[in-house]
């Protein structure tokens, strides 16, 4: 008996040995794998990488669809501000009828102030003092008078007796771009199709083309182009930036071509615009020359050329210019401290002059070069 109990005492411990053995392998085991899994680095690239490629998808198709809606937000805003002219009067409640372009002398406009001022061509409205109609957005006909006007450039202000019009914003034409996106606005051919958007880009600037009317020949200079469709009700309207600015104002396109049309620089009528804006009148300075840009001369005589400067092809008599120093054929660099290179330089600066003022011309005749100072004419 003593024996068996001895053996089931030695065999209790035996166990009890056994199993703190493997009770002491297990803990250290699993604080093995604790510590091991606690010193893995788990690199989340892959799914970081997808994440941010998931972000960035998003915020292109946010900004493409914000950019779309900003486009078309800005031309519906845009087209509120474009008028319809007509030189006859429509019998219903406004010129946009099923009557042609031609039969009602259909074209555009910009309205340029809060108080009725409308700018568009001059071959749209008439010249100065003529009469016209002008239909707005909501359909309503108001009489207008031409109250300047220029054939040399195809512009003319007209106004109506309208109050709190939305006015058009002006851009900067001279800070335009070859290849940027343009849109035209304007008024066809009639009713159906008024106010009409086509869209493009500036494909070239400074153009100059030769019109040639009743036998007698012009030359329109400095002129945007752009593929953008024009046709002729388009005339007058504007040819628009992105972000809603006039640059330009449709004038006229190239008919044996597609793909060809034309706008003036808005930039040589804002002295023009604001002086009306601000005093309800516009004086008109004048020189009294006819001159013409570095880029007409290879019409008129292929033996001159000039690196800058416009030149002076005429003199009006009894004009400012005349019984002065200055002769035709003289070539003007510079009026006052301003540097000459187009027509449209030219008469930007002399229409922030008024009649009486005095300015200065730097000329080069020949070899020579001399100023000259001119008191300026009125209109």
């Amino acid at each position: 008996m003593k024996k068996r109990r001895k053996y089931t005492k030695k065999s209790n411990r035996k166990k009890v040995v056994i199993t703190s053995i493997i009770l002491i392998l297990l803990w250290i085991f699993g604080f093995y794998l604790y510590t091991t899994y606690q010193n893995i680095e788990i690199t989340p690239s892959n799914y970081e990488t997808t994440k941010i490629q998931s972000t960035i998808e998003e915020q292109t198709v946010e900004s493409e669809e914000e950019n779309s809606k900003t486009i078309a937000d800005m031309l519906e805003e845009t087209t509120r501000k474009v008028v319809g002219i007509s030189k006859l009067k429509d019998t219903g409640s406004s010129i946009f009828s099923s009557s042609t372009e031609n039969d009602l002398g259909l074209g555009t406009g910009i309205i340029v102030s809060t108080d009725g001022y409308i700018l568009s061509n001059e071959h749209v409205t008439g010249s100065k003092y003529s009469k016209c109609y002008v239909t707005l957005e909501n359909g309503n006909t108001y009489d207008g008078t031409v109250m300047w006007s220029d054939s040399n450039i195809d512009l003319s202000i007209t106004k109506i007796n309208a109050k709190n019009l939305e006015e058009v914003t002006l851009g900067n034409s001279q800070n335009t771009r070859i290849g940027e996106t343009v849109y035209a606005i304007g008024n066809p051919i009639g009713y159906e199709f008024r106010r009409t958007v086509t869209s493009g880009i500036i494909s070239a600037k400074n153009r100059t083309i030769k019109i040639e009317e009743n036998d007698e020949a012009s030359y329109m200079t400095d002129l945007i182009q752009t593929d953008a469709t024009i046709n002729p009700g388009n005339s007058g309207g504007p040819l628009i930036t992105p972000n809603g600015e006039v640059i330009g104002i449709n004038t006229v396109k190239i008919s044996s071509a597609e793909g060809i049309g034309f706008a003036i620089p808005i930039d040589i009528v804002k002295p023009i615009i604001e002086s009306f804006k601000t005093t309800g009148n516009f004086q008109e300075a004048q020189i009294g020359i006819y001159a013409y840009d570095k880029e007409v001369i290879p019409y008129l005589n292929k033996s001159l050329s000039f690196e800058k400067g416009i030149y002076i092809a005429q003199i009006t008599k009894n004009g400012p210019a005349d019984n002065t120093e200055l002769k035709e054929g003289d070539i003007i660099t510079k009026i006052d401290d301003v540097e000459l290179n187009t027509m449209n330089d030219l008469r930007k600066y002399i229409y922030t002059k008024k009649p009486k003022d005095e300015v200065t011309l730097s000329i080069t005749r020949g070899k020579i070069q001399k100023e000259i100072k001119i008191t300026l004419g009125g209109i």
